[in-house]
């Protein structure tokens, strides 16, 4: 559907999702089988997930074990330079300068005031998701931080027209860490993959080898799941 399309998207709306992981052809089994995706070689060695045909995620293999294994939300912008100067000066961080991917687009990484990690990405050929908001596509972000008050500033500056327009259709909500996860947890995003039905998506996560961190509970937007993977990144599934 044509309001689907990343390429629609106005600035500061969710328009990748990428899963940074150690064994990326594991993440393909995990996937696959939980999702229905189907997988084409990518840029870099990465793979893209499809559903339905239409480009939906990435997976890459985690180069340093350092790094954490996550799901990392990207958000539109006609002008990632641009973005990050903003941000800078709204109090976040750039984490990964802006840095082209092939002719795909240019991606960078940051981190708001908190610390909650997230991207940033200007279409080349890649506009983003083909599609999103059916069965095994992203569907929301969570922002799960400790200063809810402070956030909504800090994105509802970033990302005005995205979150507050005329015609907002954001995918993105902000909430106390302390919702769901225990009080030592860093602020961060959390990505939604949209399921029929939460219970058993959660059933085969544990199936799979993953692991049901909270859940089902209810939410103004639908029914949610907090799993890991069989690797250790974490997302949820929402039944809505």
């Amino acid at each position: 559907m044509a309001e689907n399309r990343a390429s629609r998207c106005t600035e500061g709306v969710p328009c990748w999702v990428d899963a940074q992981l150690p064994d990326v052809e594991a993440g393909k089994r995990f996937y696959g089988e939980l999702f229905g995706w189907t997988f084409e070689e990518w840029q870099g060695g990465s793979v893209r997930a499809l559903k339905g045909g239409e480009p939906v995620a990435a997976l890459a293999h985690k180069t340093d074990g350092r790094m954490p294994t996550v799901w990392t939300v990207y958000f539109a912008t006609p002008d990632v330079e641009s973005l990050a100067r903003r941000l800078r000066e709204a109090g976040g961080q750039v984490v990964a300068a802006p840095l082209p991917v092939g002719r795909l687009g240019v991606a960078a990484l940051a981190a708001d005031p908190e610390g909650a990690v997230f991207g940033l990405w200007q279409p080349g050929t890649h506009p983003g998701f083909g599609v999103r908001h059916e069965p095994g596509t992203f569907v929301w972000a969570e922002l799960y931080a400790r200063d809810t008050a402070g956030a909504n500033i800090f994105y509802g500056d970033l990302f005005h027209d995205a979150l507050f327009g005329p015609d907002a259709q954001p995918d993105f909500g902000r909430a106390p860490v302390t919702d769901v996860f225990p009080t030592e947890m860093p602020p961060h995003f959390l990505v939604h993959f949209r399921v029929e039905d939460c219970e058993e998506a959660l059933a085969e996560v544990g199936r799979l080898g993953g692991r049901v961190q909270a859940g089902p509970f209810s939410t103004s937007y639908g029914t949610v799941g907090v799993v890991t993977d069989n690797q250790g990144a974490s997302f949820a599934v929402l039944e809505r």
